[in-house]
């Protein structure tokens, strides 16, 4: 376990090449995701590596490769709910991002919202 309620493996690469890069802030602001909804925070894909990045249709700049991204689900709670908080949290930085299903979180030192 890398925090409470993370292990590194759950950032790891998904397509098995071991790249499993963990930065702190992004557990710091995860971990205030759980606590605000007192909920499991999923995580669906946070490392990349430059082949696994473009076999999901990864941008060259993706966020991902640096291994300062993820992409998770709040159990019971809306991707807009957690996009809501997580810009409130967030101040002039970080990348978030709403999508159907999941919210993008990236600690990049500027603002990008989408």
């Amino acid at each position: 376990m890398i925090s409470e309620n993370f292990s590194r493996s759950e950032f790891a690469c998904k397509c098995g090449c071991g790249f499993n890069a963990v930065d702190k802030e992004l557990v710091y602001v995860l971990e205030k995701a759980r606590f605000k909804f007192n909920s499991p925070v999923t995580i669906n894909s946070a490392c990349r590596c430059d082949s696994h990045n473009k076999k999901v249709g990864g941008t060259d700049g993706s966020k991902h490769k640096l291994g300062i991204a993820a992409d998770i689900v709040v159990k019971n709670t809306k991707p807009m709910e957690v996009y809501s908080f997580l810009c409130t949290c967030a101040g002039d930085k970080y990348g978030i991002g709403s999508y159907d299903n999941f919210t993008h979180i990236d600690v990049r030192q500027d603002k990008a919202r989408w």
